[in-house]
């Protein structure tokens, strides 16, 4: 950390304490309060020209405070003592109105983070526009360069921030810690025979040196745009779908919404009462590992305080845990999991075979490259996506295909998972390789 970085905790420190204290002065029995301030910087180019450069800095309040269970919460972007005293005293009026909750209140004190891990999330980026500029042109200009076919940009984006965020309540805990995040973008379009084509590629890291070449990024945009022209249609069929890594965290996603609290405790899951059941097929582990170093999602305590830790989510394809924040964990008569606020990096166990050998074993399939539209039911796991692709035959990519629907139900798709592949993608907070689905319904002509 610099000494930027120190004074913006300490003083972040500093409003939360003066939050908390005053609503105990106010009477109430627990209050909660967290504070952030961060700042960064966006520049997007189009053809070459500047489109938007941006510099923001945001900061905030929120406080809840509980009149036993009486809950209210309130909020400020001023963090002046006197705007931080009032929106603590809007908290208590509100508290005052509310009905009685039996479930309101904090997280269980024996449940706060007690040791603070550094987990490596703060490289602050002090990029001049100028430069900015240059990079985002510099992977942009690589793309339009790559291939004649590529006729256009909807531009390349540089962005970058660095900020620290603190939590604090009436247990007595009060901790927190900075944190950064960059990216580059681009997305281009190619086209051929009055056909056009768009795609797109990214990437993402805490620390600016971990992202990867602009010139590269570029230049993998306009390979996938130019890889998508000549798409046909498909007859509809019953095929093996290989999901690649960078849309394969999706499926795991929409299991996250499964088994989160709100959906267990209303029933709206289709996976409600699954706990120590198989919901996977047994080759499928995933684990919640909290702590990883520079991870997208790592975290050393949730938005309540609560430890984070690793765990088993999913083993040899049974449901072991949940994910919880404490409020719907008592209702369901359960603890919090730390998930208050979120998952922290789920970690997918790959089977062994590279994204060749998933291609490989596959045979005869659809590649899926794009899905579009959200057409997930967590209610009853009917899943049906719009989707672009590719034909395989023999373990061979044969042309790109589109306008077509991936369509299934995630009970059976999950059951259906034949391998999970080492091309794992780090670029978010659920980490996993290309994951091959056997038998979904490919909806064409």
């Amino acid at each position: 950390m610099n000494a930027t970085t120190d004074r913006d905790l300490a003083a972040l420190t500093e409003r939360v304490s003066a939050a908390l204290a005053t609503a105990a002065e106010l009477g109430a029995s627990q209050a909660e309060a967290s504070a952030s301030r961060g700042a960064g910087l966006s520049a997007t180019v189009r053809m070459g020209e500047v489109e938007t450069l941006e510099y923001h800095r945001d900061q905030g309040l929120a406080v809840t405070v509980f009149f036993d269970q009486r809950k209210g919460s309130a909020s400020t972007s001023d963090l002046d003592p006197e705007a931080i005293a009032e929106t603590v005293q809007k908290a208590c009026v509100l508290a005052r109105y509310a009905a009685e909750d039996e479930y309101a209140g904090l997280a269980a004190p024996e449940r706060m983070a007690h040791d603070i891990p550094d987990l490596d999330l703060y490289y602050p980026w002090d990029l001049e526009p100028g430069a900015a500029i240059e990079i985002a042109q510099e992977c942009e200009a690589a793309g339009l360069a790559h291939d004649a076919r590529i006729t256009n940009s909807e531009g390349a984006t540089l962005s970058t921030h660095a900020g620290a965020r603190v939590y604090g309540n009436s247990h007595g805990f009060l901790a927190g810690y900075p944190s950064s995040q960059h990216s580059l973008s681009c997305a281009v379009l190619a086209s051929e025979n009055g056909a056009m084509e768009r795609d797109f590629e990214y990437t993402v890291a805490r620390a600016p040196q971990n992202l990867e070449n602009a010139p590269q990024i570029g230049r993998e945009a306009a390979d996938r745009a130019v890889r998508r022209l000549g798409a046909r249609k498909l007859n509809t069929a019953t095929v093996p779908v290989l999901y690649p890594a960078r849309l394969a965290r999706s499926l795991f996603g929409s299991l996250v919404g499964a088994i989160s609290g709100g959906n267990l405790y209303r029933k709206s899951t289709f996976l409600a009462d699954a706990l120590g059941q198989p919901v996977f097929a047994e080759l499928v582990h995933v684990t919640e590992q909290s702590h990883i170093p520079a991870g997208l999602a790592s975290a050393p305590f949730d938005a309540e305080g609560v430890a984070t830790a690793d765990r088993p989510l999913i083993e040899a394809g049974v449901l072991r845990g949940y994910v919880l924040g404490s409020y719907y964990a008592r209702k369901l008569g359960l603890e919090s999991t730390g998930n208050a606020g979120g998952i922290h990096n789920l970690v997918v166990e790959t089977t062994g075979e590279s994204y060749a050998e998933l291609l490989a074993g596959m045979d005869r399939g659809l590649l899926v490259t794009e899905l579009m539209g959200q057409g997930v039911n967590t209610v009853t796991g009917d899943y049906s996506r719009g989707a672009a692709g590719f034909w395989v035959e023999n373990g061979e990519l044969c042309y790109p295909v589109n306008e077509i629907t991936v369509a299934g139900n995630l009970a059976d798709m999950y059951k259906q998972i034949e391998a999970i592949g080492t091309d794992v993608d780090l670029r978010g907070g659920i980490r996993t390789g290309s994951v091959l689905v056997g038998g979904m319904t490919i909806a064409g002509n």
